[in-house]
């Protein structure tokens, strides 16, 4: 079976030649350049420019000029850079690739079980190959869906992916788009889902040649981290719409990856009537095949719930930052906001999705932060104790088991795997890596020395990096030894701390698939919670299959007197935790899981 997306711009290959459409409506002039041979293209209403080049042929490659500025550019919509963002683009054939696993049609939601990963970090080779061959150790840890990186063509080799300037060109450096449709073909074969990573927010600071030809993909009337904000709701924002719609639909089609998750939309600044999310999740619902399982998931500073209604889900801060605190003690920056009651925030982000649901944030200077998400299933949230900017924001890079003692990271890893929201590891997690997860880049040497330094001085502000001689000890991002000491060393997964860490992760990971997932199926929500003690919570969910699943922990280094009662069977107890306590003591880091039926 062969799969093509037919996009409305870029080059598009057909059986006599290719035809070549850019939007340029900042220029009165624009050519292509063809292996070599330099043609005019033709002006078109809506400041578009095309020309079909008869016997023109896949893997042919193309660069755009704009007369005007002498400058030559790749195509914004290029399907591969193989030399790079500031290189020409290669006409791809999207049929070349035939796909196998033919009967594939997604997973439903409710059995997400997330594994994270940067294609380029995961293996040692840092190709979609290699990171295939290990496939099946995702299966047998109980995994059902891989969730990609960005891939989006950054400048150089070395990137998060969250600096994509060319959305359609995956990352090169990993091999080309054949290998990676070869890598999704692969999971679909094991039972696994995949999903990519997408930022639609901003584009990356190198390699981003949109300003020279069509200014209005920006706009100064909102403005971001990165800048101007991406024009969505302003003059030309209809044809910024269609390139996001387009590349969604692009990746869903034609890579037939099964969902995406959408990078910080809170910094799409949008004062339309019409919002583009709104906008997004419905072409995308209506492009793809019905009988398809596709899903859509959403990074939201905001804790926006409304937007739950379109999105499958969102990833859960709240729960992450709670869980740290208890864990890790860590009250600085963003934690501020749950140190004073780390339990009952965490208590919340189980039992009602966001733990700020319209309270007044200290860190965001007061302000307001989320909306009520008590109502909303408890499928509608994606927990960790990991992920890449968790990890990789840190100075150090240093993962969860190594901030935490090895008490803590069990009795929260019980937590998150046997709760019913769903849950997400950040690869490696499931073996407690030594491995950290770094920053790093790979820019050219006008941005090199200022990525370097700008990383130090966000530390600026840390007491332990006020001293400048601290701040120098930060890996330099655009040292390629930075990436090297990311990359996953599978073969310590045998030695005894983090064969213990494996055989827990797996153990969960079975009980969840045979106990908890069934039950979600007709939904799952919160029915409560309680705070027992400083540290410790009881939690309760109504399962759709009218059971009741309940958690009674103490989450922190000192015993807890408590009274509680819960109903049910133990399923899975870390610690002597009992049905009912009456002002007694629970065990430090000890977690007690019950299901009634």
């Amino acid at each position: 079976m062969k799969h093509e997306h037919r996009m409305p711009f870029g080059a598009e290959l057909r059986e006599d030649g290719v035809a070549f459409r850019l939007w340029a409506p900042a220029r009165e002039r624009v050519a292509v350049v063809v292996d070599g041979a330099e043609l005019a293209l033709e002006r078109r209403p809506g400041g578009w420019f095309e020309r079909f080049v008869p016997h023109a042929r896949a893997g042919a490659r193309y660069t755009f000029v704009l007369p005007e500025l002498e400058l030559t550019v790749p195509d914004p919509a290029s399907r591969f850079q193989s030399d790079g963002v500031h290189a020409a683009s290669e006409v791809v054939d999207p049929r070349a690739h035939t796909w196998q696993s033919t009967a594939w049609r997604g997973r439903p939601w409710h059995e997400s079980v997330f594994y994270e990963l940067h294609v380029g970090t995961f293996t040692p080779e840092g190709t979609y190959a290699a990171a295939a061959a290990h496939l099946d150790d995702l299966v047998a840890l109980g995994v059902t869906a891989v969730e990609l990186m960005p891939l989006a063509q950054p400048a150089g080799t070395r990137n998060w992916g969250y600096d994509g300037v060319l959305l359609f060109a995956p990352q090169h450096a990993y091999g080309p788009p054949d290998a990676l449709k070869a890598f999704v073909d692969a999971a679909h074969a094991r039972g696994l889902s995949v999903l990519l990573d997408v930022v639609y927010n901003h584009f990356g600071p190198e390699g981003n040649y949109l300003h020279a030809y069509a200014p209005a993909v920006f706009t100064e009337r909102h403005h971001t981290p990165w800048g101007a904000a991406v024009n969505v709701d302003g003059d030309g924002a209809e044809t910024v719409r269609e390139v996001f719609v387009q590349n969604a639909l692009y990746w869903l089609s034609e890579y037939r990856f099964d969902g995406l998750r959408l990078d910080a939309v809170n910094e799409i600044r949008d004062d339309s009537p019409r919002p583009f999310l709104d906008e997004l999740a419905a072409r995308i619902r209506a492009g793809v095949e019905h009988d398809r399982q596709v899903h859509l998931v959403l990074e939201n500073d905001d804790n926006a719930a409304r937007l739950l209604d379109r999105y499958d889900a969102q990833w859960n801060d709240d729960f992450h930052h709670a869980a740290h605190v208890l864990a890790a003690g860590e009250a600085d920056g963003y934690y501020a906001d749950f140190a004073s009651a780390p339990a009952k925030l965490l208590a919340r982000a189980l039992a009602e999705g966001f733990a700020y649901q319209g309270e007044p944030s200290a860190f965001r200077g007061g302000t307001p932060r989320g909306e009520p998400s008590a109502t909303l299933p408890t499928t509608a949230f994606v927990d960790f104790l990991q992920n890449h900017d968790q990890i990789g924001n840190r100075a150090f890079g240093e993962r969860f088991s190594a901030l935490a003692s090895p008490e803590a990271v069990r009795a929260l890893t019980a937590v998150l795997l046997l709760a019913p929201a769903i849950p997400l590891l950040f690869m490696g997690e499931e073996w407690a890596a030594s491995t950290p997860f770094l920053f790093f880049s790979d820019f050219g040497a006008e941005l090199a020395h200022a990525v370097t330094e700008g990383r130090r001085r966000e530390f600026a502000a840390w007491a332990a990096f006020a001293d400048p001689a601290a701040r120098e000890r930060i890996p330099d991002p655009q040292d390629p030894a930075t990436m090297r000491a990311s990359v996953l060393r599978w073969d310590e997964r045998t030695e005894p701390a983090h064969a213990s860490a494996l055989t827990q992760h797996t153990e969960l990971l079975a009980l969840r698939a045979g106990l908890i997932v069934p039950r979600l199926a007709s939904g799952a929500h919160g029915d409560g919670y309680q705070v027992l003690g400083p540290a410790a919570l009881r939690v309760t969910w109504r399962l759709g299959d009218d059971a009741r699943l309940g958690l009674v922990a103490n989450l922190g280094p000192e015993p807890a007197r408590v009274s509680y009662a819960v109903a049910g069977i133990p399923i899975y107890t870390l610690g002597a935790v009992p049905k009912r306590a009456d002002d007694a003591d629970l065990a430090p880091w000890s977690v007690g899981w019950f299901l009634e039926t």
